[in-house]
């Protein structure tokens, strides 16, 4: 039998606000088991940029990545976020180790093409971006790794790549090796009947389930793309995806996704 393995996913939100993310980290310790963590870049970076006289370019909430961008995101992302976040880990008593995508090589991405936007350096995942046996080889010597959401192309090009995106192709490619099951941890308790209820969790939802909320209105706008990107991670062998608020993860009020 298959080991476990829980794959984290934490947004902006979080990252924002220091005390929240000290909570989360000291309940992520508190997660029996290998783990690994998948961190966004919050509004840290954008800020930054206007500071700098740059005007951050975001088109259908994707960061259009000119080569001042990169070197910001890159600094700000793999440099200063990640950095805190694996301090905090320590300090709660995790043995963290931060990395980006070209560490170890262990997310290899491809520069997404130009269609009817240039997104700059932007990396997407194809099927066999992650280096499995090097991310086994850490998790079997009790680290857990902390990806920041900067990949490489293996020929010395940066990309930014979309937090969400390397959480769900890091769980279908780890889902060969343990019994994966994947953490996306935001704001809310769940995925919710009514928006305006925090308290309207829908605690499990099968595949034929979400196609009936998505035809009811009831799931739309940003949650969309999040769980289509989850039913594919199930479809690939991952073995369940949780979405539960960032600071009640080991609570049982979270919203559980399954095939059936």
């Amino acid at each position: 039998m298959r080991e476990g393995l829980k794959i984290f996913k934490i947004g902006g939100g979080i990252i924002d606000d220091d005390a929240q993310l000290r909570q989360f980290l000291k309940a992520l310790a508190l997660v029996p088991g290998r783990k690994l963590l998948v961190h966004g870049g919050g509004k840290g970076a954008s800020q930054m940029l206007q500071n700098l006289g740059i005007e951050p370019q975001m088109v259908q909430g994707r960061r259009i990545t000119d080569a001042a961008t990169l070197d910001i995101v890159t600094m700000f992302y793999a440099g200063k976020t990640n950095k805190q976040v694996v301090a905090g880990l320590q300090a709660a008593g995790v043995n963290a180790l931060g990395l980006s995508g070209a560490d170890g090589n262990a997310i290899r991405a491809v520069k997404r093409p130009v269609k009817d936007i240039d997104y700059g350096f932007v990396g997407d995942l194809p099927a066999d971006a992650v280096n499995t046996q090097l991310l086994y080889r850490l998790l079997e010597s009790g680290l857990m790794p902390v990806f920041c959401a900067i990949t490489h192309d293996g020929a010395g090009q940066l990309l930014n790549t979309n937090a969400d995106t390397i959480a769900s192709t890091l769980a279908r490619a780890l889902a060969t090796q343990y019994e994966v099951e994947l953490h996306f941890c935001f704001e809310k308790n769940g995925v919710l009947r009514d928006v305006n209820d925090d308290n309207s969790v829908i605690p499990q939802i099968t595949a034929a389930e979400y196609e009936q909320l998505k035809a009811e209105g009831i799931i739309a706008a940003g949650m969309v793309p999040k769980l289509d990107n989850a039913f594919a991670a199930l479809d690939a062998g991952v073995e369940r995806v949780v979405i539960e608020n960032a600071l009640r993860i080991n609570e049982p009020v979270k919203t559980i996704l399954c095939q059936s």
